[in-house]
């Protein structure tokens, strides 16, 4: 070959690579947080330099420790240890932001006067019971009415919750047993002043998780808005459950993802305290530890009867190939939610997969509440997962006896097929709630 040819072949090859490992994700360990799950029956070793040993549930512990990272060896090479690894995160662009944020002003809307008075309740497409690409929702409530049940507590973990915005301040789940502002864990739970959910993000000196969940982004504040916005108070939106309440759990950072540490404590933090239904608006392309999420996404479901709420991801892949994370794991407790659009197809970003995405629900251009009093609207199977988890939590606040597995089918198993959706994702339809209340 001649000579020039082949150092020119030479550097295009080097510049790939280099262009690649310039792409690659970083991965960060946590070296002051060791994940361990010991061997069933067996007892967790101690060791110098751990300064605190959580307990999660069955065999799984966190380890906090002073950083020293020989620490990891001495867990994996103790006989009564199965596996151990270092808590971890990667670097991930910041979260989209709503477009077009208003205030809204309290004005009454003639077109859908019996139903809703909320100003804002048309820019809802998804309510929309005159369309085969929605779910229902206004037709469902024509027929059966608003639920009167005791309300269902749905736990939101994203970016926080503006508790405060004036279309879900009279939604938000709260701690009775918890006395505000005492600086006191009244209830013994482990948690100091959780009146509305708790923080994972921000710790007190003794690494527990605090109480702060005001959104500090937009994110968790817009999915809850999605599932549980006050219906017919006068302002802006409705959400599309007319009983729940919304638990708030600040996991999800605003740049940077969540760990899986953070993530398993608030599911539990969650099932713990009463939430049926856990929304989980967000995903990785990597799973950078072991199953310590999949595993408490199995234990809450069966011990606590929680259906998790996922979203597939936005990067148009096949995620039965192209695995993402938690969408990928294989869990009776969770259900996994492709986007779709008002014209009923799939949302161009939509992640899918026959074996790994269950349905589909709408996702682009949802019109929801943002920090503020205010008002806007974002795409992502992050607003298509809020649709199903409000969908999901309507049908359990009128059938509260439902396990998760047996809500999980009803939904999908109620689906509105839809021929371009076949072969893609497993029920081939998009979620509906009228559909699933009539099959009751």
């Amino acid at each position: 070959m001649n000579r020039s040819i082949l150092i020119g072949t030479i550097l295009i090859v080097l510049g790939f690579f280099l262009n690649i490992s310039a792409k690659a994700t970083s991965i960060h360990a946590n070296s002051k947080r060791i994940v361990i799950k010991v061997k069933k029956g067996k007892s967790l070793p101690q060791f110098s330099g751990v300064q605190k040993i959580k307990h999660f549930f069955g065999e799984n512990y966190v380890a906090y420790t002073n950083g020293d990272e020989s620490l990891i060896d001495l867990y994996l090479d103790h006989e009564n240890v199965k596996r151990a690894y270092f808590d971890t995160y990667a670097d991930s662009e910041k979260l989209p932001r709503p477009t077009d944020v208003e205030k809204v002003a309290p004005q009454f809307n003639k077109s859908r006067a019996t139903l809703f008075n909320d100003p804002k309740i048309s820019r809802l497409w998804a309510f929309d019971s005159a369309s085969e690409y929605g779910m229902g929702v206004t037709r469902a409530y024509e027929e059966f009415g608003f639920s009167t049940g005791a309300p269902v507590i749905v736990a939101v973990v994203d970016t926080g919750v503006d508790y405060n915005h004036e279309d879900l301040k009279d939604v938000m789940w709260i701690n009775e047993d918890e006395i505000p502002g005492n600086g006191i864990d009244d209830d013994g739970n482990g948690y100091i002043d959780d009146i509305h959910g708790i923080n994972t993000l921000e710790r007190d000196s003794s690494g527990e998780a605090t109480s702060d969940i005001m959104d500090k982004h937009s994110h968790g504040t817009h999915v809850s808005g999605t599932i549980a916005a006050k219906q017919n108070n006068g302002k802006g939106i409705a959400g599309v459950a007319s009983n729940v309440r919304i638990m708030g759990l600040r996991t999800v950072p605003s740049r940077g993802d969540e760990t899986d540490v953070d993530v398993a404590e608030s599911f539990l933090y969650a099932a713990r305290n009463g939430a049926r239904i856990i929304n989980c608006s967000f995903g990785k392309s990597h799973n950078e530890g072991g199953d310590l999420v999949k595993e408490t996404i199995d234990h809450i479901a069966k011990v606590y009867n929680v259906l998790v709420v996922t979203s597939a991801g936005n990067s148009s892949k096949d995620i039965d190939r192209y695995l993402t994370y938690p969408a990928s794991f294989d869990s009776e407790g969770m259900i996994v939610i492709a986007s779709s659009t008002k014209y009923g197809r799939f949302s161009y970003f939509s992640n899918y997969g026959v074996q790994n995405v269950d349905l589909s629900s709408p996702g682009s251009s949802i019109y929801s509440t943002t920090p503020g009093n205010r008002y806007g609207n974002m795409s992502g199977t992050s607003m298509a997962a809020p649709n199903a988890s409000g969908v999901a939590a309507e049908v359990l606040s009128r059938n509260p006896s439902l396990t998760a597995v047996e809500l999980k089918k009803l939904l999908m198993d109620n689906v509105v097929k839809n021929s371009s959706m076949d072969g893609d994702i497993l029920t081939g339809g998009i979620i509906n709630l009228n559909s699933v209340l009539q099959a009751l």
